[in-house]
């Protein structure tokens, strides 16, 4: 018996092994994955995330000044791959791979702000995913989360309002009188 389980870990070696050295699997992002790898990435990712976002404590996501503050931020840093309302969509977001989820027309798939934070943080490796941490705080972060979750189903003019009422409480605050 132990002989055909030692022969069937070396097979399975020599064939992952012959998959690896002569690329027999295609990395190029145009080419799509077989249905069972995505599965299995889908997974892996998703219960990735789970397991360590599963202690976040969330703030009130609700808060005002949150959502304000992340509509900034998100309009900076997320729109050429997430888009937003009323954006078609950027040359980076087409050709990704995985392609990022339009977080205003579909629930983004992360299930709870803990994992969305989490991902924000920690970025998703080999999807184009980065991790927005450092050099923004959790504070940041949390921002961006609360507004991510008002985005889905927001208008293209209650965004522009948002962003707009954004950067102007965002030059109040730098506002120190003085002309530059």
């Amino acid at each position: 018996m132990k002989k055909y389980v030692i022969s069937g870990l070396a097979a399975i070696l020599v064939i992952a092994f012959s998959v690896i050295w002569f690329g027999f699997y295609n990395v190029a992002a145009n080419d799509k994955h077989y249905a069972l790898t995505l599965e299995l990435l889908e997974l892996v990712r998703n219960r990735s995330i789970s397991v360590r976002a599963n202690d976040i404590v969330v703030p009130d996501l609700n808060n005002p000044k949150l959502i304000t503050a992340g509509a900034i931020s998100y309009s900076q840093m997320c729109t050429g791959c997430h888009l937003a309302p009323g954006m078609k969509p950027t040359e980076l977001h087409q050709g990704l791979y995985p392609q990022p989820p339009n977080f205003s027309q579909s629930t983004h798939g992360l299930h709870s702000p803990a994992n969305l934070f989490w991902v924000i943080k920690n970025g998703i490796k080999m999807t184009g995913m980065p991790a927005w941490s450092p050099p923004h705080t959790e504070q940041q972060i949390w921002e961006m989360v609360a507004f991510i979750n008002q985005l889905d189903g927001m208008s293209e003019q209650q965004y522009q309002d948002l962003v707009k009422v954004s950067a102007n409480e965002t030059a109040a605050e730098h506002d120190d009188g003085h002309s530059h």
